[in-house]
């Protein structure tokens, strides 16, 4: 599934053209270095200036346009806006992405031994099939709720994806590190954390999250879906139709309404169509691990 500014596809998964349009341009993805080709994880980084710019790119008139900017048209019957608990750690990460356009998708704050790591989708983070072109000014807002962000915005310092996911557009999946707030607070310390799990067996009923660019909400409320997973040509699909701005969106099992907890065991990847019926994601296993490693002890 794309971000919302760009058309609700369904992804092609490892199909690599080796070309990625950026504006009006083709960019030729450049060659990889033999020792970057054997790390299965690509890290990319922002710089402090690039952070501090980001933090003061996106205003509230900045967040409250992008909103108006797309409408998905409306929200599916499955998709219902959450009224419980809130979930402090779900929220919206907004970031420029590579054509230049303003947008968002939906990320989570995990445990982590840094405590400051958030797993969203890699196509909230760069093109796939295209190393060159990656995502910019990226922030996470926690608990983002209808233009109130109670918990501050988090500059996002690097982001961790799968080379497969850069070189041939298969596993969907990031891992980011946030920075510590204005008041140099680390993100979990602010917000809490999910469980994190990985090579667990798919089948059980799993509560899927996101800010979908449907209206009447637009992304200004969080959403929510709940299904059974079963596996589908090496991913796992829910029936659920959030669309363009829940990518990255949590799965979460074992989820508990009182407390906001459960366990992430995937990430909103992929739409069956325009007009989903379900929503895909990957199966974390031992790429996933390697990926939220790299982020969590960096």
């Amino acid at each position: 599934m794309s971000e919302p500014s760009a058309s609700v596809v369904r992804r092609l998964r490892g199909r690599a053209t080796g070309l990625a349009v950026v504006g009006t341009a083709l960019a030729l993805a450049a060659p990889m270095p033999a020792t970057a080709a054997t790390d299965p994880v690509s890290v990319l980084k922002f710089t402090v200036k690039e952070r501090k710019d980001a933090l003061a790119y996106w205003t509230p008139a900045r967040i409250k346009t992008v909103g108006k900017s797309v409408d998905l048209g409306p929200t599916g019957p499955r998709a219902r806006p959450w009224t419980g608990t809130a979930l402090k750690t779900v929220g919206r990460l907004f970031f420029v992405n590579a054509r230049g356009y303003d947008t968002w998708c939906t990320a989570t704050a995990v445990k982590s031994a840094n405590r400051s790591a958030v797993m969203t989708a890699a196509h909230c983070v760069r093109l796939g099939s295209s190393p060159m072109n990656t995502n910019t000014t990226m922030v996470f807002v926690p608990g983002y709720s209808k233009g109130r962000k109670p918990y501050g915005t988090f500059a996002v310092r690097s982001a961790a994806t799968p080379r497969t996911w850069e070189k041939d557009s298969t596993d969907d999946l990031a891992a980011l590190v946030v920075d510590t707030d204005k008041s140099g607070r680390k993100l979990t310390d602010v917000v809490g954390s999910q469980a994190i799990a990985f090579n667990r067996p798919v089948g059980a009923p799993i509560s899927a999250f996101g800010y979908s660019a449907t209206h009447p909400q637009l992304g200004e409320e969080l959403l929510h879906c709940v299904g059974k997973p079963k596996k589908k040509l090496g991913i796992q699909a829910v029936p659920c139709d959030l669309t363009g701005g829940s990518s990255g969106g949590p799965w979460l099992a074992g989820f508990d309404s009182t407390t906001g907890k459960g366990t992430l065991v995937s990430v909103n990847s992929g739409l069956d169509s325009l007009t989903p019926t379900e929503m895909q994601g990957e199966v974390f296993g031992a790429l996933a691990k390697k990926v939220y490693d790299r982020a969590q002890n960096s």
